[in-house]
C-alpha cells in the first residue's frame, strides 16, 4: 500500500492554539493516521503563539503579496507535528484569540485573514511546494473552507478535497463586494460557487465544490440534512447526499488518560477506581464546594451558549439543588448566562462553583473528579467532553441529539440489565425534561453498584482515534481511486 499525503489546513491545532474541539481534531488526527501509511501536514495561521512553538523551521514557499502584504510559508515542526506554517504578519501578528480582538468583537479583516489560509492551502495543493505534493486536501470548517474554491477558479486542478464541519452554526458569511478582492472572477458569485444568500459564504462554497464531506458524527450528518437543522444548508447538503457522511471523532488517550495525567490529584484506573475519590475532594476544594462525599458532583466543561443548552441548565437548578447535587461548572459565552451562573454561585455557596473562562487543567479535574458530566446540547456535531468524561467515569448526562446520541448509551432497563449502559439521556432539549434526568441521576446515584457500574462501562469505552482514523484513511484512498479512475477514463 502506498503512502498518502494528506494537507489539513485549520485555523486551530493543539497544543499550539486552541479555543475549542476543533483543535483537539486536527491536533490528534494526524497522529493516528501516521500508523494507516498516510503522512500528514498541518497548514495552520503564524499566529503569535504557534511562531513561539515551532522547532526549527524553513521558508518552504513564498508569497510576495498576501492580501496586503508579504507572507511565507515556514515547513516545521512542533512536538509530534509536522507543520505548514503561514507567517504573514500583517494578518496574525496580533493579540487576541484567533478570530476576535481583545474587546471580544471580531478582527475587521477576518474575510482576508481566513481566505488567506485558504489561498495558501490551495497553492499547496496546486503543487506550489514540490516537496509536499498532497493528494489530499483536507479543510476543517469555514474559516479553511475557501480552499475548494481557489481551486476550482484557479484553473490549474490540484489535490482532492475534503471539508469536514465540525458546526454548521458557523458559515464565515462575508459582503458580496469583497469577491475581487479576495481573488474571484465574477463567475464565482453563483450558486453553483461561492454565493449564499447573498454573500460570501466561505462554508457554502466547500460545501458546494469539495469533492466530499464530512462531518463529526454519523446522526449529525442525518440532523442537517432536515430543514428545521440544516441552517441553511439542508437542500444542498441533500442534494450532495452521496459525497456525505458522518465519522465521529475521538480523543488523543494519551493526553486524556487518567492512569497518567498530571493535571489530577490521585492517578487512578478500573482496577484503582477508589483513587478516583480524592480527585473528587480536590475539585470539590478548588470550586468551593462543600466536602460531602456523598454528594453527586454535576461537572460542566462548556461554551456558556444556547447551543449548548446551558440556560436549560440554569433553570433546573432548583430540582439539581433540590435532589442534593452539588455544580462545577467551567466555561464562558454568552454574558447573560456567565451572570446567570455567577449569580446561582453567590446565591448556594458551598452548592454551586463557578469559573467563568477555559482553564486546561481545571476541565481535566472536572473530568477526574465529577461523578456526572452534564452535556444539555440542543444540538450537538459531536462533542468532546462526553468523550473525555467516559474515559475517565465521570457518567455522562447528555440531550439525545447528534454525537452525543451516537457516543452514549442510556441507562434504560435493557441496557441497565444488560450492563452495557454508559449513561443518562434525556429528549427533548427542555427544562422539564433535564430535570427527569437528574432526577433519574440522582436514583441511580443511590444504587452505588449500579453507578460503579456506568462508571467502568465507561473506561472500557474506546474513545480513541483507532477506528475513526481508519474511515478517515478509507475516505482518502477512496478519493484516490476515484481520481485515478477519471484520469484513466480521460486519457
Amino acid at each position: 500500500m502506498s503512502r498518502l499525503k494528506v494537507l489539513s489546513a485549520a485555523s486551530e491545532l493543539y497544543p499550539l492554539v486552541k479555543t475549542g474541539g476543533l483543535a483537539d481534531v486536527t491536533g490528534a488526527l494526524p497522529g493516528a493516521l501516521s500508523g494507516l501509511e498516510i503522512d500528514v501536514r498541518s497548514l495552520v495561521p503564524g499566529y503569535p503563539s504557534v511562531i513561539s512553538a515551532l522547532e526549527g523551521g524553513e521558508t518552504a514557499l513564498s508569497i510576495p503579496d498576501l492580501f496586503g502584504g508579504p507572507a511565507r510559508v515556514l515547513a516545521a515542526t512542533a512536538g509530534a507535528l509536522d507543520l505548514f506554517v503561514l507567517d504573514a504578519p500583517h494578518l496574525y501578528d496580533r493579540p487576541g484569540n484567533p478570530y476576535t480582538q481583545p474587546d471580544g468583537t471580531d478582527w475587521p479583516d477576518n474575510a482576508f485573514r481566513f481566505a488567506a489560509l485558504a489561498k495558501t492551502a490551495a497553492l499547496i495543493a496546486e503543487g506550489a511546494i514540490p516537496a509536499f505534493q498532497p493528494d489530499i486536501l483536507h479543510v476543517h470548517d469555514w474559516q479553511a473552507a475557501l480552499a475548494p474554491a481557489y481551486l476550482r477558479y484557479g484553473g490549474k486542478g490540484g489535490a482532492a478535497t475534503v471539508v469536514t464541519v465540525h458546526n454548521l452554526a458557523f458559515q464565515g458569511q462575508f459582503p458580496a463586494e469583497l469577491l475581487g478582492p479576495l481573488g474571484f472572477p465574477p463567475e464565482a458569485f453563483s450558486i453553483g460557487g461561492v454565493e449564499h444568500y447573498g454573500m460570501i459564504g466561505f462554508l457554502k462554497a466547500a460545501l458546494r465544490l469539495s469533492d466530499r464531506i464530512t462531518t463529526v458524527s454519523p446522526s449529525y450528518a442525518q440532523e442537517i440534512q432536515r430543514t428545521e437543522t440544516g441552517m441553511g444548508f439542508d437542500g444542498l447538503l441533500r442534494e450532495r447526499a452521496a459525497r456525505l457522511s458522518g465519522i465521529l471523532n475521538g480523543i488523543d488517550t494519551g493526553v486524556w488518560n487518567p492512569s497518567a495525567d498530571p493535571r489530577i490529584a490521585a492517578k487512578y484506573s478500573a482496577e484503582t477506581f477508589d483513587a478516583r475519590a480524592k480527585n473528587k475532594t480536590t475539585l470539590q476544594e478548588i470550586f468551593g464546594l462543600d466536602a460531602e462525599p456523598g454528594a453527586l458532583v454535576v461537572g460542566v466543561v462548556s461554551r456558556l451558549s444556547w447551543q449548548k443548552g446551558l440556560d436549560i441548565l440554569a433553570e433546573a437548578l432548583p430540582v439539581l439543588l433540590g435532589e442534593g447535587m452539588q455544580l462545577a461548572l467551567l466555561g464562558a459565552g454568552d454574558a447573560d448566562l456567565e451572570a446567570r451562573f455567577r449569580v446561582a454561585a453567590e446565591a448556594n455557596p458551598g452548592r454551586v462553583g463557578v469559573r467563568i473562562g477555559y482553564d486546561e487543567a481545571v476541565a481535566h479535574r472536572i473530568q477526574a473528579g465529577s461523578d456526572a458530566l452534564a452535556v444539555p446540547s440542543r444540538f450537538e456535531p459531536c462533542g468532546l467532553t462526553q468523550l473525555c468524561a467516559l474515559r475517565y467515569g465521570a457518567v455522562p448526562l447528555v440531550a439525545r441529539v447528534g454525537g452525543l446520541a451516537d457516543t452514549i448509551i442510556d441507562s434504560n432497563e435493557m441496557a441497565l440489565a444488560a450492563g452495557v449502559a454508559t449513561g443518562i439521556m434525556f429528549h427533548p432539549g427542555t427544562r422539564e425534561s433535564l430535570e427527569l434526568a437528574l432526577s433519574k441521576a440522582a436514583a441511580l446515584f443511590r444504587d452505588r453498584d449500579t453507578w460503579r457500574r456506568l462508571q467502568l462501562n465507561g473506561l472500557a469505552t474506546d474513545v480513541s482515534w483507532r477506528a475513526p482514523a481508519k474511515r478517515y484513511a478509507l475516505l482518502y484512498r477512496e478519493l484516490v481511486a476515484e481520481r485515478s479512475t477519471a484520469s484513466g477514463a480521460t486519457a
